[in-house]
């Protein structure tokens, strides 16, 4: 079994990771107010000694704990880590993500060191810390405190001597209730909505006084702080826990040989693992290898059926040549063996380039720029990929002689179809359960901010590729609006009435698509369709009629598995 500790925003995403391994867990919080859905999580509340952790670990057999406990919260930590070493436990930290520290803000170490040359000051630092600035009040100083509205943190508050005066409440980190010299925040990490609450006080004209984080320093814990590096922590520690294993993107997997190809050119070092920021800012730590002088990294074994599976992707980082004309620290990426060019249009990268999606790009870009600001070449390699690619969809779209080096997340969360499709009955039936009478429906991170963009307020759930199970979910739980957004990749296998768009099962028809341009009254809808490989070509070549009935053939397919409710479908464009 494994034991969470939280309470916090990062103990929300630790359920999130836990849930989709559909076994039990126990999560605990100290005061038990922290509002969650568990669906297979137990919940414990209450404070835990040395004596009763101990006693717990042993009586469930905890083979993992989790720490996801407020960074500020030491004793807890502590007793963790007592506990752990005592029973040979494993335990995850999960961090938070940190900014810089400002050299603008006061740092100080603890409560005792606030500057004194202040009348006034708003403490945010939480109710328990009441007690530890109330030597300010005897120096003169009027100090407000910050606290939840909750009938137990006020009693709390005002046991330490609060007067009523002194409370104040709010959610809106932007909001400021009260007129003070300067701020006392915790240094609680993006989440914590630290630099929001820094950006308010400045726009106040407060002076920004910053408690540090206490460190960690046991370099036995394996450290996260992000949903993807817990998730990879327990497959590695607690191996049988996940049905399934994630995997790293080809995106990542060359990100960090570049990273370490870059080491080795500048430092000649070649460290064993580097450090890789994720598109979510989470940072996972990678492992690379070295040969005939390029870095690479395996594609690792992960349940994910990708073909690149323990594949050596490789990089080579060097400075151009002096004879090219570069800018001031430009970057360029050239074609190895094994990776694709672009050969036609309509792909995000432009003819001629090798097949490196953008968000790789960016990924590699800001991996090299946090290391130098030199000009420099980076070429990229696949072993085996151009045979590879033979077994892709790459030379149906004009990617030739080789892969391509995708990813968005920069990580890859296999699921059987059956384990997708019960994932989105229950996130369905989460958003029922609160209340919600309408939900909206995208294939991924694209399509949900597209409608979110929309009707922010919408609850947006992923259906992948499997369009009518989740609207079947949808009408079996009694949902009364559905708001559906579809690439149109998807919307074209969809409006011929394909319910499951996956690849694997289902082609763009272009018999199909010149059927909708006649019907849409498009002259010579076929000859114009014939040598498009890509669905977003359409977007050039068809008018708007075309794409209204390519909508209405979308919504009568729907109809047929949710023929009840409000159902709204939006296609929606790449950009």
């Amino acid at each position: 079994m494994i034991l969470v500790f939280g309470g916090t925003t990062e103990g929300r995403k630790a359920v999130e990771v836990l849930e989709e391994a559909w076994k039990a867990y126990f999560y605990s919080t100290k005061t038990g107010e922290q509002e969650l859905t568990l669906h297979h999580g137990l919940r414990i509340d209450g404070a835990m000694d040395a004596e009763a952790m101990c006693a717990f670990c042993r009586d469930h057999d905890i083979r993992l704990i989790i720490d996801a406990a407020h960074p500020f919260a030491a004793t807890l930590h502590a007793t963790i880590q007592e506990v752990a070493a005592a029973q040979d436990i494993p335990v995850v930290r999960y961090e938070r993500i940190y900014p810089p520290r400002d050299p603008d803000i006061t740092w100080i170490d603890d409560y005792t060191r606030v500057p004194r040359d202040l009348h006034s000051l708003l403490a945010t630092t939480g109710v328990q810390s009441i007690s530890k600035l109330k030597w300010l009040e005897g120096k003169g100083i009027k100090v407000f405190y910050r606290i939840l509205n909750r009938e137990s943190s006020i009693a709390l508050a005002k046991a330490q001597g609060a007067e009523d005066d002194q409370l104040c409440f709010y959610e809106d980190a932007n909001d400021i209730p009260v007129e003070a010299d300067a701020i006392l925040l915790k240094e609680s990490g993006e989440s914590g909505g630290f630099t929001e609450k820094v950006k308010a006080a400045r726009a106040k004209g407060m002076r920004v006084i910053a408690i540090k984080r206490p460190l960690t320093m046991d370099n036995r814990l394996s450290i996260v702080n992000g949903p993807y590096g817990l998730r990879r922590a327990v497959e590695q520690l607690l191996p049988e826990f996940f049905p399934l294993h994630s995997g790293l993107t080809t995106g990542t997997c060359a990100t960090a040989a570049v990273v370490a190809a870059t080491c080795q050119l500048l430092t000649g070092e070649q460290p064993a693992t580097v450090p890789i920021r994720l598109a979510d800012g989470e940072t996972i730590d990678v492992a690379v290898g070295y040969a005939d002088g390029c870095a690479y990294c395996i594609k690792d074994f992960s349940d994910d059926p990708d073909v690149t599976r323990g594949c050596r992707i490789f990089a080579k980082v060097k400075s151009p040549p002096q004879t090219l004309p570069s800018g001031p620290g430009e970057i360029r990426f050239l074609q190895g063996e094994g990776v694709g060019r672009v050969t036609l249009p309509g792909l995000d990268i432009p003819v001629g380039e090798p097949a490196i999606n953008p968000v790789p790009r960016q990924m590699m870009t800001e991996a090299v720029r946090a290391l130098t600001d030199q000009s420099l070449d980076i070429t990229i390699s696949v072993e085996h990929g151009r045979e590879l690619a033979e077994r892709t969809f790459n030379p149906r779209v004009g990617v030739v002689d080789g892969i391509s080096i995708i990813g968005t997340s920069g990580i890859v969360k296999p699921l059987s179809n059956d384990a997708f499709i019960e994932s989105i009955g229950r996130e369905l039936q989460v958003a029922r359960a609160m209340g919600c009478e309408a939900v909206g429906l995208a294939s991924g991170k694209r399509g949900e901010e597209a409608l979110l963009a929309m009707e922010p307020a919408l609850r947006v759930i992923h259906y992948g590729n499997f369009i009518g199970a989740a609207l079947e979910k949808a009408r079996a739980l009694g949902f009364r609006r559905v708001v559906l957004g579809i690439m149109l990749g998807k919307a074209v296998k969809l409006a011929e009435g394909h319910l499951d768009t996956h690849s694997h099962k289902v082609l763009m028809n272009k018999a199909f698509l010149a059927a909708v341009a006649a019907e849409a009254g498009v002259k010579d809808g076929a000859a114009i369709l014939k040598d498009i490989t890509l669905a977003r070509e359409l977007w050039a070549l068809m008018p708007p009629a075309f794409f209204n009935l390519l909508r209405q053939h979308c919504y009568e397919t729907c109809r047929t598995v949710f023929p009840d409710g409000d159902l709204v479908i939006h296609i929606i464009r790449n950009e």
